[in-house]
């Protein structure tokens, strides 16, 4: 299994229209996706008040190509969401089977 880590900075007062964006459009469109196993949204904290956090957990390296394209170690940017983002981060793992109970 693979692991997509994708962290978003907002840009400057943009913060509670890219969570509405996020919670109502990117994550709905994520979930939607064939191959997606789980998925965990976080919201920023003051320590770090913009930046938003999508951890997806994918069955293989195929389904995360089939959702991200060609450029799938990049991060998947709806136009909608595009003028509201400042910086992001993707990153991918494999997944460490840790026993019956991971």
């Amino acid at each position: 299994m693979i692991i997509r880590v994708f962290r978003v900075k907002v840009r400057e007062g943009k913060h509670r229209e890219f969570e509405q964006f996020f919670l109502e459009k990117a994550v709905p469109h994520v979930k939607s996706q064939p191959g997606l196993v789980s998925l965990s949204v976080g919201r920023p904290l003051p320590t770090s008040p913009d930046e938003f956090l999508m951890t997806m957990l994918w069955t293989d390296i195929e389904s995360v190509k089939a959702f991200a394209g060609t450029e799938w170690e990049k991060a998947v940017i709806l136009d909608d969401e595009r003028h509201l983002i400042k910086e992001v981060f993707v990153h991918h793992y494999e997944r460490i089977n840790l026993g019956k109970k991971d």
